[in-house]
């Protein structure tokens, strides 16, 4: 069954999840997770998907562990999330 959801990888997220990664290599595990909970229901609470203000406007983010998030666009029309950014709460925001 494929996923409702499809992710799309922006430049800057695949660099940064990069780079995020090399230097956390034990979130790896935690980021797969996040993400599969992310194609097959956005809204799962368990991601604490909230929406973000002020320059972030329009943009969404989840939780990936209690200091990291993930910041992203859900395009519900294609039932599309833009991964957009990826690092601690005063990296992203």
């Amino acid at each position: 069954m494929a996923a409702p959801y499809t992710l799309v990888w922006t430049e800057t997220f695949a660099r940064t999840a990069k780079r995020f990664l090399r230097t956390r290599p034990a979130l790896r595990n935690t980021l797969s997770e996040v993400l599969h909970r992310l194609e097959a229901d956005p809204r799962d609470p368990a991601l604490k998907l909230h929406a973000l203000h002020g320059r972030l406007e329009g943009r969404q983010a989840v939780r990936l562990t209690y200091s990291y998030r993930i910041v992203l666009r859900i395009a519900v029309r294609g039932k599309e999330i833009h991964l957009l950014d990826i690092g601690s709460h005063d990296e992203v925001y």
